[in-house]
């Protein structure tokens, strides 16, 4: 397998937009102390929080992304590469356990847009109903680095569309990565023709990450989705 040399700028990654807006709990309080009080509440049961604060079994906190000095020098999105790594499915994604996340992206929104809602389109499926309405907002990070790259090898197990065969093949072959020091990995997309993905393993390598557009996914019936601005 090749390793690719990559310095390149606003790799995409779709986040429910849910996720970017003010916390939810500051509607409900008068004050910055009351909305505090709240948020250590919340922090008791919140995985992110007990992240930072102690680590898990497979993910050091010193591994997450802090404040640099003061609360007012804090780097924009940390809170969201954090949950990247800390947030995750019981049976993990395709280059990911269970146990710890791992940040994915691509090149593209397009390519984005196909891998997120192929996960929405699995989740309608099991309800049997094909109408509803997804916002996204990307999140746009930098990278830098010589990482393995999957292209050309399509035949891979890793990269088989059925997540029953390709998500545990490719959850042995990502640990095996970062055993022998690897931080990252690019691949063909699985969902999109022609996409290029990235799944960092590190929150270290995640740079600079800022928003950029809102879109929506539209569901009318069918599995097959539209991409409305």
């Amino acid at each position: 397998m090749r390793l690719t040399s990559v310095n390149d700028r606003a790799l995409v990654r779709l986040i429910p937009e849910t996720h970017h807006k003010p916390p939810v709990l500051r509607g409900l309080v008068e004050s910055d102390e009351e909305a505090a009080a709240l948020a250590e509440l919340e922090g008791e049961t919140s995985a992110r929080l007990i992240a930072e604060r102690e680590g898990t079994p497979t993910l050091d906190r010193r591994e997450l992304v802090f404040a640099r000095r003061l609360h007012d020098l804090a780097l924009y999105g940390q809170s969201h590469i954090n949950a990247a790594f800390t947030y995750t499915r019981p049976t993990g994604n395709r280059f990911n356990s269970g146990d710890r996340g791992a940040w994915y992206c691509a090149w593209d929104m397009l390519t984005s847009a196909q891998e997120v809602g192929f996960h929405r389109t699995r989740e309608l499926t099991y309800i049997g109903r094909y109408h509803h309405e997804a916002r996204y907002v990307e999140l746009l990070a930098d990278f830098i680095g010589d990482f393995p790259d999957l292209h050309g090898d399509a035949g891979h197990a890793v990269l088989d569309p059925d997540p029953e065969i390709g998500y545990p093949a490719g959850q042995l072959f990502a640990a095996g990565l970062r055993r022998n020091g690897h931080r990252g990995l690019i691949y063909p997309s699985v969902r999109h023709v022609r996409g290029r993905c990235f799944v960092a393993f590190d929150p270290g390598i995640i740079q600079n990450v800022r928003p950029g557009a809102s879109w929506t996914l539209v569901w009318r019936g069918s599995p097959e989705f539209l991409i409305e601005g």
